[in-house]
């Protein structure tokens, strides 16, 4: 990570999440106009966010100072990665299995209601500190929330994800546990809305959570930023 929010936020990626990344995995920028249209999109779903707990955002918000996926990924633009953190770091151990890292197989939810419509479960979790960069999404689910927004959850425990494609889920719902699976160095959660469910023509848009605490702060309708630690209410 090139642009450092906070001294916790270098000791994490320095000691426990240097090679952590998404950011070079997908497409590039094909749209100079999206900020202009989006940026200050209002998010229709209600979401909350996809986990118990005090998470930490390693990765948010709506510039590349803030946010290594700003671009050139212009479908996940707003995208969040997020870990655990404890005592100013993301695991126990030397970090050599997942099994040291937090995250690691805790419960991740549904964000909001809609229907599964796209999903992968049987790809193995990676050693860290190496991508798999030939399955990028490794285990994920994307979910149709029926108004012209999809959710992506990527990266998760093999075979953990407990929904199938056509499967109606609602807010707060299990669907699998946290992985590191895919193009990804370490353990985590990445998320991310968009305006369709391809690649190709999805657009990423902001994401609005209700109801959860930003560093210990109640947050009624906010977007998380890196560095926050937030949970749900």
């Amino acid at each position: 990570m090139k642009y450092i929010k906070s001294a916790v936020y270098v000791f994490i990626f320095t000691s426990s999440f240097s090679l952590l990344s998404c950011a070079d995995m997908l497409m590039g920028d094909e749209g100079k106009n999206d900020e202009e249209i989006y940026l200050n999109y209002k998010t229709k779903t209600v979401l909350e966010l996809p986990f118990e707990d005090d998470w930490y955002i390693a990765a948010g918000g709506k510039s590349l100072e803030e946010n290594h996926h700003f671009t050139p990924n212009r479908h996940q633009r707003y995208a969040l990665d997020i870990v655990q953190v404890i005592n100013n770091s993301g695991r126990t151990g030397d970090g050599t299995k997942n099994e040291d890292y937090y995250c690691f197989g805790k419960r991740l939810n549904a964000p909001g209601d809609g229907k599964i419509i796209a999903m992968e479960n049987a790809i193995e979790d990676n050693v860290p500190g190496v991508k798999n960069t030939k399955q990028t999404f490794g285990n994920y689910i994307v979910i149709d929330h029926l108004n012209g927004e999809y959710s992506f959850m990527l990266h998760f425990k093999k075979n953990s994800i407990i929904v199938a494609v056509g499967d109606t889920v609602v807010r707060g719902q299990q669907v699998g546990l946290a992985g590191n699976s895919g193009y990804s160095t370490g353990p985590h959660l990445h998320y991310h809305l968009q305006t369709t469910p391809s690649l190709a023509t999805g657009i990423g848009i902001p994401m609005q959570f209700v109801n959860y605490y930003t560093n210990d702060v109640f947050t009624e309708r906010g977007e998380p930023l890196t560095g926050q630690t937030v949970r749900k209410n």
